[in-house]
Parts: structure tokens; sequence; C-alpha cells
């Protein structure tokens, strides 16, 4: 994929590829960015008139224009986003890239004014999905310095991509919760729970509400940023000084490298009798997905369960996050997704969606 590292040692070539971007495209994108910065100029100057009140005074002003103005500018974004659906939906793989690079070297000056935008394109740990960006999907608030920054931050949280996210930490919460009360092994013994690229863990402070809940679980998490699994730790810490007991966790600083490269997993890190990841899929080409699937298989129990998280092929969001946010994804149908377990407890998968529909599940029981 083309980026700005490799814009600066490849001049020629980036100049030739905007000599094959499509005019209908350049016309697209060239009226989008006057049109935006009109709007950047109608907000920052209502935003002008009233800087030198009070704060409350200015909270409440922007408050009304946010929903007034504000929303006929979301509605001005949501009928672009549709121009940019039907006009990039017949692209090959290269002509998303060239085209979403053109894109946006134009619209830079807009993006950045997003702190949302600013992250996925920047991708200060070089990765998408990071934590910073995890808490501003579930906040769904309007964060940014001016009114217009705001408003461009605010627009792709309510997006089904982003509905998705925080629907998936209630599903797999309810998941777990359901499987933990059904489970029949001896009450003294916790749950095993293998959360696979776990991220900060935000889901912790869904499951563990009491110090009743903590008992009943004992929790592996995995990730190969440690800064995420530092946060982990933290909010893990944070739980146990509010609830007044210990959570039985431990911590993997491991990759999908080190892990299909081990040939003793179970000896290392044991069995489990549920194990989940939310986003890691998304980022795996099919071969690398179904060796991973295959290995956490391996470290389930009979009787286990499995549950990944994977985009659909349908997600209406799609092209906003590669256009405008540089996130990139491997989508999958039902039928892609449960042919990667190839032989291993394909006769056991499920296929169901979170309410958005944008996201699906592969649900596995390990008989």
């Amino acid at each position: 994929m083309l980026s700005l590292q490799n814009a600066f040692i490849d001049l020629p070539l980036v100049l030739a590829h905007k000599e094959k971007v499509k005019q209908s495209f350049k016309d697209y994108t060239a009226n989008l960015s006057y049109d935006l910065n009109v709007y950047k100029s109608l907000f920052d100057d209502l935003d002008a008139e009233y800087i030198q009140e009070p704060r409350d005074i200015q909270a409440s002003v922007q408050e009304a224009i946010i929903n007034t103005e504000g929303r006929n500018f979301l509605r001005f974004l949501d009928e672009k986003l549709h121009e940019l659906e039907h006009l990039v939906a017949g692209f090959s793989k290269e002509e998303h890239e060239r085209h979403g690079f053109y894109f946006r070297k134009l619209l830079w000056s807009i993006i950045m004014c997003s702190p949302f935008m600013k992250r996925t394109n920047l991708k200060p740990r070089g990765y998408p999905g990071d934590s910073v960006m995890m808490r501003m999907l579930y906040r769904n608030e309007h964060e940014g310095e001016t009114t217009f920054a705001k408003l461009m931050h605010k627009h792709p949280m309510e997006h089904p991509a982003a509905r998705a996210v925080r629907n998936r930490r209630k599903l797999v919460t309810q998941k777990l919760i359901e499987t933990q009360n059904g489970h029949s092994a001896p009450s003294e013994e916790r749950l095993k729970v293998l959360s696979v690229a776990c991220g900060p863990a935000f889901e912790m402070q869904d499951i563990l509400l009491s110090p009743e809940d903590c008992d009943k679980y004992h929790f592996t998490l995995l990730d190969q940023d440690r800064q995420a699994l530092y946060e982990a730790a933290t909010l893990i810490d944070q739980i146990e000084k509010k609830l007044g007991t210990k959570i039985y966790v431990d911590y993997l600083d491991e990759s999908v490298r080190t892990m299909l490269a081990s040939t003793q997993l179970r000896e290392k890190w044991g069995l489990f009798d549920y194990v989940y990841s939310m986003g890691l899929f998304d980022y795996l080409t099919p071969p690398v997905a179904s060796a991973v699937l295959g290995k956490l298989y391996q470290i389930l129990k009979p009787g286990g369960t499995m549950l990944i998280g994977n985009f659909h092929v349908s997600n209406s969001s799609r092209y906003y996050m590669e256009y405008w946010l540089d996130w990139v994804l491997y989508y999958r149908t039902e039928e892609e997704f449960t042919d990667l377990l190839g032989n291993a407890g394909s006769e056991e998968a499920t296929v169901f969606f979170e309410d958005s529909g944008s996201q699906m599940f592969l649900q596995v029981e390990k008989r």
C-alpha cells in the first residue's frame, strides 16, 4: 500500500500513480475538498463569535451549533460517503490503494482535524485499532479543539463499524458469562479463559462486577503490544482495588508469529475452557488465519468454546475506513470464515452477527 513514508522515498513513482487516478474520482475529491473547507470556515467563524464568553456559555452555544448546523453537516458527509461508495465499488485492490492515497493527500488537513482520523492515519503504535482508538470508539463523544473538529471526530463514531466495535464488547461479555453459568466443572474450579490480541481488555470492566465474579475466572491475556498489556494490567489493578479482591490473570507477550512457530503451545500455555478474539482476524491473510485457528483449537479443552470475530464483506463502513481512515481489513463471507477451520471443528461451528450486521462471529464448540 502507498504510504506517506514511501512517498518521500520514490516521488516519481507517486506522481506516476496520480496519472492513473480516474478523472471522475479527481473531480469528486476536488469538489469535496472545496465543500469541506467552506464548512470548516463556517464553523470556525461561528466559534470566533463566542470565544470571549465564559466556558459554560461557550459549551452551551457550541452544543446548539452541533445540534443545528452540525446535523446538516453530518448529513452532507453521509451523502458524500454514498457517492464515494458508488464511485469506487468496482475498483480492484490496487485501484483502491491508489485512489485512497490520492484522496488522503488532498484531504490531509481536513482529516487531521479529527482526533480519531488523525490517529488512524498516523498509527503511532504502528497499527490501527490501538487502545487509544478503542477508547475513543467506546466513549463515542464529540472530541476536538473546535466545533468542526468535534463533528469530524463524531461522524465515524456513529458509523456501523464503530457500532460493531461497541456491540462486540457486549456480545463477548454476554457469551462468556453464559458459558461460565453453564460450566459443569467443580464449583471451586475457575473457568480458564484466553483472550487473543487482548489489547487493554476493556471488557474486564463488564465481566468482573463483584468479588464473586472475580473468583469464577482465570484469565490469560495475550498481545504482542507491551503497552496494551501494561494498560490491561493497570485496568485489572483498578478493578481489584475497587472490588477489594484478587483477579486471577496471566499476561502473555506473544505474537501470531511466535504462536505459529511453537510446537508446544499446550505445554507452554495450558488448555482453556474459553478462547476469544474480537479483532485479530481482520488483519490475517487466509493461510495465516487458518493456521492460527488450528493452533487455538488445539489448546481448547474438550467441551470448550472458541469465539472469533471478523468483519463481514457487507460492512457498509468499508470505504469510509479505507479512504478516510487508512484502515484496511481482510473481509470474509460466512462460508470463507467457516472454511478457515478446515477439518478442525467445522462440524461444531456456527456463525452469527452483532446487531449492526457489520461483524460476524465464529463460535466453535469442541466435542
